[in-house]
């Protein structure tokens, strides 16, 4: 068992761009299936459905890339306007510093330097790592250019992947792999549209709060910054990004306080009150276990893995529960007390 969980990790680390594609292409065709779904009952043919609802997808992406990059276009023409007070801050930044610093002089003086030194500069080029950011740059967007074709043959061919699947295993264990896929299907569902849903109620949120702040752009900086905030662990230092950066030259001390305190209480509203209503019975996951995921799925597949972390070790409890032998396994990683 050591040896196979070892070869498994390695295959998950060494395999990770086209793991991470096929992932991602899953978790598309999951949202792309109820319009596809309620084509096919209007008698649209499923290759003609999943056909419109990928290109109903990639218009709405190009629109709204489209407004997103009016709206960054116009937030950077506004920036020269707070240049000045800009220059301030920098300025009384600097002259804390200076201040600290000759403090710290006349208690801890630096020592001489020696007057024959000469300094070196390097102006070698590392073109080893230029050439290694543009592979990964390059591999990044192929992968992504696989993304919509995968999700569209999974729509396409939906069903006879799952039965032929089904029919890989025994006659006795068929119903169970068909109950766990079904099972996986619904938790990759209801995770999806619950984040959707989250995400939408804290950029609402945001987005009220930021308007009382006087935030510029505030009605896209809400959205952007609820749902960064959804991003596990990272997501709360993330979403305090957009409106601390709109803020420049007019937010104060007290205003800057208050988009935190904003942000970070929405997203614990999130975290206690919405994500366990939405999402608590579908996942079933101890906190424990999540963080320990995390931890796992972000060393090996980087923030990639964060976003993946949840939905696969959810998959992966639902697989423990439905095979002889692993329940215990599935038992450790759900919750005390849940209904068998």
């Amino acid at each position: 068992m050591i040896l196979a969980a070892t070869a498994v990790l390695g295959i998950v680390y060494f395999a990770k761009p086209v793991l991470v594609t096929l992932l991602f292409s899953v978790l598309l065709g999951f949202i792309l299936e109820p319009l596809v779904g309620f084509l096919e009952h209007r008698r649209v043919p499923r290759a003609y459905g999943a056909l419109l609802a990928m290109l109903l997808l990639l218009g709405l992406l190009y629109a709204a890339s489209y407004f997103f990059y009016v709206r960054v276009e116009n937030f950077a023409s506004e920036l020269p306007k707070y240049s000045g007070e800009i220059k301030k801050e920098v300025l009384k930044f600097r002259e804390k510093a200076e201040k600290l610093s000759q403090t710290r002089q006349q208690i801890i003086p630096d020592k001489k330097q020696e007057q024959n030194s000469v300094t070196v500069k390097n102006d070698n080029t590392n073109w080893l790592g230029i050439a290694a950011s543009t592979r990964s740059v390059t591999e990044g967007m192929l992968a992504i250019s696989f993304i919509p074709f995968l999700s569209y043959f999974m729509l396409t061919w939906q069903a006879h992947l799952r039965g032929t699947a089904v029919k890989l295993f025994a006659p006795e264990n068929r119903t169970a792999a068909y109950v766990t896929m079904s099972r996986i299907s619904q938790m990759l569902r209801s995770f999806i549209v619950g984040n959707l849903v989250i995400g939408l109620i804290m950029g609402v949120i945001s987005t009220v709060a930021f308007a009382f702040l006087h935030i510029p752009f505030f009605y896209f900086i809400g959205l952007i910054s609820g749902y960064l905030s959804l991003v596990p662990y990272l997501g709360v230092l993330i979403a305090m990004v957009p409106p601390m950066a709109a803020g420049i030259g007019v937010l104060g001390l007290k205003g800057y306080v208050m988009v935190a305190v904003t942000v970070l209480g929405a997203h614990l509203v999130s975290l206690n009150v919405l994500y366990p209503k939405m999402l608590g019975k579908r996942l079933q996951l101890n906190p424990l276990v999540v963080t320990v995921s995390l931890l796992c799925w972000g060393f090996i597949w980087g923030a990639l893995g964060l976003i993946l972390a949840i939905p696969v070790t959810a998959a992966l409890k639902i697989v423990c529960d439905h095979v002889e032998g692993w329940q215990p396994i599935g038992e450790l990683m759900g919750e005390g007390g849940e209904e068998k």
